[in-house]
């Protein structure tokens, strides 16, 4: 299989286009679809600089390639993006800021993925298309979110401590994802479908993909690479 050649992702001149983008495509999004038959998973994370970074705001993603039936990654690639070609950091807008970087990343992979897991929100978002959303359509790929802190949306009830513990999160117009709690003691992740995916679906998904930390064990390896890729340009 090929690996991905993803068309260009559009640079907004500001926040007001880049909402009017959100809104045109996230008619696109479709919440339905079966991942039984989905093998190979690349799960994206991205690192940002630190105080005394010496690449102050470059974006170093990293695609892991996770093997759901072997449950091992098979391969990582990583890419960064220099600060100036970057769209601004602003809640609510973190695709047009990361999207290029995973990109990069993503076309690195020798194999093309048949899904991804990200770093960030899905449905579960003001305009309802997330990173998760935007990188499933732009790409085409089932797609699902995982936040670590809440952005948009309402539990629906108190959440437990259990491990494996779910409660759904409403928006405006009804369910937009979860809020799991994936190990006792610990903060609740935000699990949210992105494109091609249900809302069941993707909660299920996440709690298949748990491991002995609190995100899921694809994300986990995701965010060690791009963290240990920053180091390497010196952040």
């Amino acid at each position: 299989m090929k690996p991905l050649e993803p068309a260009p992702f559009p640079r907004p001149a500001g926040v007001r286009e880049a909402a009017a983008i959100q809104r045109a495509l996230r008619d696109r999004v479709v919440l339905e679809g079966e991942l039984s038959g989905v093998r190979y998973l690349a799960a994206l994370d991205a690192s940002h600089p630190t105080r005394f970074s010496k690449v102050q705001g470059a974006s170093v993603a990293a695609a892991v390639l996770w093997d759901r039936q072997e449950g091992r990654v098979l391969e990582v690639a990583t890419a960064s993006v220099p600060e100036a070609e970057l769209f601004p950091y602003i809640p609510g807008f973190l695709s047009f800021r990361e999207a290029p970087s995973y990109l990069a990343a993503l076309s690195r992979l020798g194999r093309r993925p048949e899904m991804l897991l990200v770093d960030g929100m899905g449905i579960a978002h003001p305009r309802a298309f997330g990173i998760a959303s935007h990188l499933g359509v732009h790409l085409d790929l089932p797609s699902v979110g995982v936040g670590k802190t809440l952005l948009y949306g309402k539990p629906e009830a108190e959440l437990p401590q259990a491990a494996g513990s779910a409660v759904r999160l409403l928006g405006r117009e009804g369910p937009v994802g979860w809020l799991l709690r994936s190990r006792e003691g610990v903060q609740p992740l935000v699990v949210s479908p992105g494109h091609r995916v249900s809302l069941e679906g993707a909660l299920e998904l996440v709690r298949s993909l748990l491991g002995r930390t609190r995100l899921p064990e694809p994300l986990r390896q995701a965010h060690v690479h791009a963290g240990e890729a920053r180091r390497t340009l010196g952040g």
